[in-house]
């Protein structure tokens, strides 16, 4: 396996400190057991074979414009949208809840009836429908990955896997130009650099290229997810919060849609962190009072939970010293704290972010490069901030 100049990698992405990110979730306690089957943009291929082709993005959007006259107060044709769903998007959900033992088909099946019956409000169903589907795109992308790993000699697979991956991202892309405006962040930009990075991997048969730039995708879409979720001022929870003083049941929709959201990221944090994932996700259940939502208990859940995360990869960067494994963990410690650059800014300041995020580019070095004694140095300063970002959002 070739080794690259990782010190390329980072910089191309890490820059000034914020732009690497992360939203999507790479759930790394339980990647090995979660592959799926491969599903192009335009073509189911089951175990038993080859079947209709169909494109999920015409049908994901033709079914979210339906729910969509929810929003103002037209009838919605349920019927249309749950045919649409079970014959071109439930197979898909199936599998991904099979591969990643989820409950998405579940959720998104019940909201439909709901919908339907009249029993839950059509803009909420509009929500739970749209995002449980972003997570589904989302999880199966994380999947042709895992295949572009698993077929790594053959390259033409390999080939045809990454552009399985860029088409599901093109249905999300929207999502993430979305969070970039509402936070003058560059994702869109950093998620197309991890792509260039993945294609120049393979063209160069660098499986650990390929390995870090698919970090840098996969986190920047868990990045997306928490800046539409918990991070503030533009999150679900500060936004349900703020509008559940003025009409509890336009917040509810706002809650749906944070919880919905946050599904992309509750394995993930569930793996690292469980108090504060159960905390989150208890916010975001529509069984919980929307005035009573705290969005800053949010956020800083979100800033504990990711910080643990951070700790443990640097933990396995330690323990697989020399492997091309603690290399791929010592960039994952960065992204998860490029994940919270802001909110570490606002904690502690900009200058012991800056200290702090330089102490994570120094320390990928020197993993490179396979300086131990300044790598240990290194992470004690790097384990000294983080223990104190959870401790600020303790407070």
């Amino acid at each position: 396996m070739k080794k690259r100049n990782l010190s390329k990698i980072f910089a191309a992405f890490l820059l000034t400190g914020s732009v690497l990110a992360g939203c999507g979730s790479d759930e790394k306690n339980n990647e090995e057991k979660n592959t799926s089957t491969s599903e192009e943009n335009e073509k189911v291929e089951s175990e038993e074979g080859e079947q209709e082709k169909v494109d999920f993005a015409a049908s994901y959007n033709e079914a979210k414009d339906e729910l969509s006259k929810a929003k103002e107060d037209k009838e919605v044709d349920y019927d249309k949208v749950i045919s649409i769903y079970e014959n071109d998007l439930q197979e898909l959900v199936q599998k991904r809840d099979q591969e990643f033992e989820d409950t998405v088909d579940e959720h998104i099946s019940t909201a439909l009836t709901a919908g339907k019956e009249g029993s839950l409000d059509k803009v909420v169903v509009a929500q739970l429908f749209d995002k449980l589907m972003q997570k589904v795109f989302y999880t199966t992308m994380k999947h042709e990955f895992t295949e572009v790993a698993e077929n790594w000699d053959n390259k033409e697979e390999v080939n045809e896997e990454i552009e399985e991956a860029k088409e599901f991202y093109e249905i999300l892309e929207s999502t993430v130009e979305k969070r970039d405006q509402a936070y003058e962040t560059n994702m869109v930009d950093v998620i197309n650099g991890g792509f260039q990075e993945i294609e120049k991997a393979v063209k160069e048969d660098d499986e650990l290229g390929f390995q870090l730039g698919k970090q840098v995708v996969d986190k920047t879409l868990m990045k997306t997810f928490y800046l539409a979720t918990g991070a503030i001022p533009n999150g679900y929870a500060t936004k349900a919060s703020e509008e559940a003083k003025e009409d509890a049941e336009a917040a509810k929709a706002e809650q749906a849609e944070g919880w919905a959201f946050y599904q992309s990221l509750s394995s993930y944090l569930s793996g690292n962190a469980a108090d504060e994932a159960e905390f989150i996700n208890s916010q975001f259940d529509l069984q919980t009072d929307v005035k009573t939502l705290d969005p800053e208990a949010v956020n800083h859940a979100f800033i504990r939970g990711f910080s643990k995360i951070a700790l443990h990869e640097y933990e396995e960067s330690e323990e697989n010293w020399g492997e091309d494994k603690s290399v791929i963990t010592a960039l994952e410690g960065a992204l998860f704290i490029d994940l919270i650059s802001s909110d570490i800014k606002s904690l502690m300041g900009e200058d012991s972010y800056q200290t702090l995020s330089e102490n994570a580019q120094s320390y990928l070095e020197a993993v490179k490069s396979q300086d131990k004694e300044k790598a240990e140095s290194l992470l004690t300063e790097i384990e000294t901030m983080l223990n104190d970002v959870m401790a600020k959002a303790n407070k």
